[in-house]
């Protein structure tokens, strides 16, 4: 499967979902959660600077899992910044490849700023196929673009 029709025929928020699942076993390892939440800011006409991951357990306690940044600053680094005991490769890999190629994902119907959010309950082992029927065909990207092993 060629790179580009395995992003261009997906939004970024189900890239995002299909990360987040992928690595559901990293992610949901410490804590079994509702549901994880995912929150972007998109600006008109611009690509995503700033995703961050939550756990959210029972009682609506949430878990900041991580930050990630396409571009650094004195107040936080370039990339993916894992939060206290949470930590995957998986997800990593996704993450860099999804966040380095966001104009090869379909586009939003409007291009308007706003906050994303995708809700990413636990999966099916359905949903766990699906997310890891994508996730290898960006693999091979993935490994030239974040220097990831095919």
């Amino acid at each position: 499967m060629s790179e580009t029709s395995t992003t261009e025929t997906i939004s970024i928020d189900e890239a995002l979902r299909f990360a987040v699942i992928d690595a559901w076993n990293d992610v949901a390892k410490a804590t079994t959660p509702r549901f994880v939440r995912v929150e972007y800011l998109r600006e008109p006409g611009l690509f995503l600077d700033h995703v961050s991951v939550w756990l959210v357990k029972t009682g609506g306690y949430q878990d900041l899992v991580f930050d990630y940044w396409t571009q650094g600053s004195s107040t936080h680094p370039y990339g993916l910044c894992f939060v206290d005991r949470h930590h995957s490769d998986e997800l990593t890999q996704a993450l860099d490849f999804i966040m380095e190629n966001q104009g090869q994902f379909r586009p939003h119907a409007v291009d308007v700023g706003s906050h994303g959010f995708v809700h990413v309950v636990p999966p099916t082992d359905e949903d766990r196929v699906e997310a890891a029927t994508w996730i290898a065909g960006i693999r091979g990207p993935v490994a030239h673009f974040a220097g990831a092993p095919n």
